[in-house]
């Protein structure tokens, strides 16, 4: 397995764990999203280890990356967050299990062997969120959304660009507002959807067949 991690404590846990794992071989370790990429491109693993919160970009391009040039591979995400937006965009991204880091060693373990079984992991108070969102009932059994949409055509047009991971300024420019007009609109999405960010807003509202 390979790991990239930039945390110097986490980094040489991680590297203690592979080695006291006798089924286990270290084939790899990067400490930046830079030496991550080049490890992926070069390094052939079953099992990618990777943090999100990286020097030089973002875990997500990373997991992407490993499915791309490795199919067939695990990507197991560790790290400290545990908010909508980073697990989500870890899902999409290709990661087939998430971990928080205060997981302890056996668990780490456990989760890696679940994965090449077959499993996807997840740190037991991140997937009870993400089942207590997919047990709200979205749809009626005919398919049609349960009320009229609380959204109006324009919000819905934002969170449509926002689901694409579009920024508020390409938002404006796309639609001929200002990026004030933009921020605006969020606001009141959130506020309609009775969410927080950006991920939680385009999962419900794709959970209640909105967008």
């Amino acid at each position: 397995m390979a790991i990239v991690e930039d945390d110097p404590v986490f980094f040489e846990r991680f590297r203690k764990l592979v080695a006291d794992a006798p089924e286990l071989t270290l084939c790899g370790a990067a400490r930046s999203f830079h030496d991550g990429h080049r490890m992926i491109c070069d390094t052939p693993a079953d099992v990618y280890m990777i943090d999100l919160g990286l020097p030089g970009g973002p875990g997500t391009d990373l997991i992407r990356l490993a499915n791309a040039r490795h199919p067939g591979c695990d990507v197991l995400v560790v790290t400290v967050f545990g908010d909508d937006d980073h697990v989500l965009g870890s899902i999409a991204a290709g990661a087939n299990g998430y971990l928080l880091k205060d997981s302890s060693a056996g668990q780490l373990i456990d989760c890696i062997r679940l994965m090449r079984d077959g499993g996807s992991p997840i740190t037991p108070s991140i997937a009870r969120k993400l089942l207590t969102r997919f047990q709200r009932p979205a749809a009626n059994a005919d398919g049609a959304p349960d009320e009229a949409s609380p959204l109006t055509a324009r919000q819905a047009e934002i969170l449509r660009l926002l689901a694409k991971g579009a920024r508020f300024a390409d938002i404006a420019q796309t639609l001929g507002i200002s990026a004030h007009t933009v921020t605006a609109h969020v606001r009141n999405i959130y506020q309609k959807l009775e969410v927080t960010s950006r991920g939680e807003a385009v999962f419900e509202a794709q959970q209640r067949q909105l967008i």
